[in-house]
């Protein structure tokens, strides 16, 4: 059932100030969606938490637990920006998303699908973006914001990608079969989502960097390289034929 999130309580704007004048529309657009993407994460880790947590993983279930209110936090900072610029820190969100169970294959073979996908992926391609965003930022209050998140989407992506390399030596053949068959879905889900949020005729002036904005054909050109330059070798790295994946995808 959808529900109204009303984070309006916790994210005021305090001592950041937003007068974007003739961008103040695409600030609040795109502070909103972050918004609501970073907010909503929090229900993923916390259904990877219970995952991992019937696995046995205790310390692992518990980190994702830790990075859930992470990312709730992360919703409420980018709703204060939203607020700043003029706009109301609420949204309906839908049925809260439910981590695929992978029926097809073993719990341990679908947990790690599901952290290929959150973070090896998702989560990898989140530093690349939030970093150069990052970078293009004078210093601020909103780069200091932005700096908070980045470092932790840093420790999300670090998390999945030591789960990977410390638990799939530790599947059959057939479980690491099943993980092999599903990345090209997984790519296939991240590009869609990915290219979704970015549109390709975006560009803007100089100054709109300061407020976060930035130039879709880049944003995209990064998408692509940090898959093909880092998540594609570094998967092939643990052994997984990530490159094959990657060019199937849109068959998937």
């Amino acid at each position: 059932m959808a529900q109204v999130v009303d984070l309006r309580t916790d994210a005021r704007p305090g001592a950041l100030v937003i007068d974007a004048g003739a961008l103040a529309g695409a600030v609040m657009g795109t502070w909103r969606g972050r918004m609501i993407n970073e907010y909503t994460s929090s229900t993923v880790f916390a259904g990877l938490a219970e995952q991992l947590a019937a696995l046995g993983h205790a310390e692992d279930a518990a980190a994702c637990r830790e990075f859930s209110g992470e990312e709730r936090e992360h919703g409420i900072a980018c709703g204060s920006v939203l607020a700043a610029a003029g706009g109301e820190a609420m949204f309906t969100m839908a049925e809260p998303k439910r981590m695929p169970v992978h029926a097809d294959t073993t719990p341990r073979a679908a947990v790690i699908r599901n952290i290929i996908s959150i973070c090896c992926l998702s989560e990898t391609v989140a530093v690349s973006l939030i970093g150069a965003e990052r970078m293009e930022m004078p210093e601020g209050t909103l780069r200091e914001l932005l700096t908070k998140i980045w470092s932790d989407e840093i420790g999300h992506a670090r998390f999945g990608w030591t789960y990977l390399a410390r638990e799939l030596p530790q599947l059959t053949d057939d479980e690491r079969a099943a993980v092999e068959r599903y990345l090209p879905v997984a790519f296939a889900a991240l590009e869609a989502h990915e290219l979704g949020h970015i549109p390709a005729a975006t560009s803007w002036p100089a100054e709109a960097a300061a407020y976060g904005l930035c130039d879709g054909a880049d944003a995209r050109t990064l998408f692509f390289e940090t898959v093909t330059e880092v998540i594609v070798p570094q998967l092939a790295a643990l052994g997984l034929r990530a490159e094959h994946a990657w060019n199937e995808r849109r068959s998937a």
